[in-house]
């Protein structure tokens, strides 16, 4: 029973909407419960990235895995649980499977799953961890919620199904539900959300049932718990978005062995690998190659203190499904928010559950005689339609509506978050890291043979050429060396 075991919980398109993130109109017992015991992260930020680390243009899972969309993560990349066999852990998923191929995910036990009966696959877990009482070696046990998705029906969260009787059906109403800033209060919002409370209802349960079985097997005191979701909630302005509502998410990491605490400090979820590692005592925690980013969050655990070092988050997207090809990157500090946007000419794509969704339909239909339609506090023509570069002042402005890019008081703090994204990308190797509406990453060999490649962000059809003007450095560096 000493060895030391990790309990991985994903949660699916979940934002902050958790009684132990603040909210007044959802309670959420047993999720508090574990935040009450371990370190809750308010400012905790997806990168769009699998459970391999790095991020999606590193790891190669540029979008969804499923159905006709097939992007799974590259052959070389070392994932938790190729990691984790490797110095003899009992590796094991239930439920939602959102990454591939199996090779590159060796779980040793895996049983994919398409339900929302938390009971049952609670039940899956509580064999898991009876099984591995009569191991030698712990687990690494990963957990797929379906909750709180959408399901394909219109407006619809899996609530309309039967479950087993330990499941207690969410009873919240269109007129209790309370509304973020980042979507409208419509009819149909209201309704969406009522649903999307009752399936985090019941997320909620699933959560206490697995907490439960590991307290029975007699695992809680060896187990470091991990909980998170991969991306904010399934409406626009949120998911498929770089936005703070996209991706700034809940995050809760019970260690045994250490108290109670809210940390302020920000952090990615690229550093979720490296701290699975170290509770594990891999020799990977810091990757020799310099290829995987991230670092452990043992070591800040319990501390509810600002630290140094923990102040910059960096994020990219490049698809939904695969028909939504629209490429951006961010860099954020505590107050400023960038975003880099490659596709800007192309109107932002819609994922087809929020197209179909009864909150885009009122918006949609609403009389535009009296003034622009908005999405949320944006307009909507801004919404679809975006600027190649955004910045945010996120203490005066946290919905991020105003941009400041040509807002010449913020000239040096656009160039600042410019410039680390820019390191970022390089030291990620991002073919995304565009010159002269190019991929410098895949042009880089023509540089020391004389190339020039104007020092602009977008082509120019206007002014084509590339004689007399600034151009982008052939000395650049990538990788490891940035």
């Amino acid at each position: 029973m000493d060895n030391k075991n990790i309990l991985l919980l994903i949660a699916d398109d979940l934002g902050k909407q958790l009684s132990c993130y603040g909210s007044t109109t959802i309670h959420t017992p047993n999720i508090d419960k574990l935040a009450s015991e371990g370190t809750i992260f308010d400012f905790a930020f997806a990168s769009t990235a699998s459970c391999s680390g790095q991020h999606t243009h590193q790891n190669g899972q540029y979008g969804l895995a499923s159905h006709r969309h097939h992007f799974v993560t590259f052959d070389h990349v070392e994932t938790a649980p190729q990691l984790l066999n490797k110095i003899g852990y009992r590796t094991g998923i239930l439920g939602k499977i959102h990454v591939g191929p199996p090779a590159v995910y060796p779980w040793e036990e895996r049983q994919e799953s398409d339900t929302r009966d938390v009971a049952v696959i609670a039940d899956q877990a509580r064999i898991f961890f009876q099984q591995s009482q009569n191991e030698a070696r712990p687990f690494f046990l990963t957990v797929g919620y379906h909750d709180p998705h959408r399901d394909r029906t219109r407006g619809g969260f899996g609530n309309d199904q039967e479950y087993d009787s330990r499941v207690q059906r969410g009873t919240y109403t269109p007129q209790e539900v309370e509304v973020p800033p980042f979507i409208n209060n419509t009819p149909g919002t209201r309704f969406e959300f009522s649903e999307y409370y009752n399936s985090i209802h019941r997320l909620d349960q699933g959560v206490g049932f697995i907490l439960e079985a590991l307290v029975d097997s007699g695992f809680a005191d060896s187990t470091l718990v991990i909980f998170l979701s991969d991306n904010g909630p399934p409406f626009l302005n949120s998911k498929t978005t770089l936005y703070d509502a996209g991706v700034r998410l809940p995050l809760i990491i019970r260690h045994p062995h250490i108290g109670r605490a809210v940390s302020p400090n920000m952090i990615s979820y690229v550093d979720i690998l490296p701290t699975i590692l170290d509770y594990a005592g891999h020799k990977a925690v810091i990757d020799g190659s310099k290829k995987r980013l991230g670092r452990s969050l043992i070591p800040i655990l319990g501390n509810s203190s600002v630290l140094p070092g923990y102040d910059q988050v960096f994020g990219s997207h490049t698809f939904h499904e695969v028909t939504n090809y629209w490429p951006t990157r961010f860099s954020r500090n505590r107050r400023y928010k960038y975003h880099r946007n490659l596709a800007w000419r192309l109107d932002f794509p819609f994922a087809a559950d929020l197209y179909g969704s009864l909150s885009w339909e009122d918006i949609r239909n609403m009389d535009s005689s009296k003034g622009d339609i908005l999405i949320g506090g944006r307009k909507l023509r801004d919404y679809f339609f975006r600027s190649p570069e955004e910045l945010y002042d996120l203490d005066n402005d946290p919905d991020e509506l105003q941009n400041l890019v040509k807002d010449p008081k913020h000239s040096s703090v656009l160039e600042n978050l410019r410039g680390k994204l820019e390191e970022w990308q390089r030291r990620t190797e991002d073919p995304w890291l565009y010159r002269d509406g190019v991929s410098v990453w895949f042009v880089r060999y023509h540089l020391p043979a004389g190339l020039k490649i104007p020092d602009r962000l977008d082509f120019d059809p206007d002014e084509p050429g590339n004689e007399g003007k600034r151009t982008f450095p052939t000395n650049t560096t990538w990788g490891a060396d940035v």
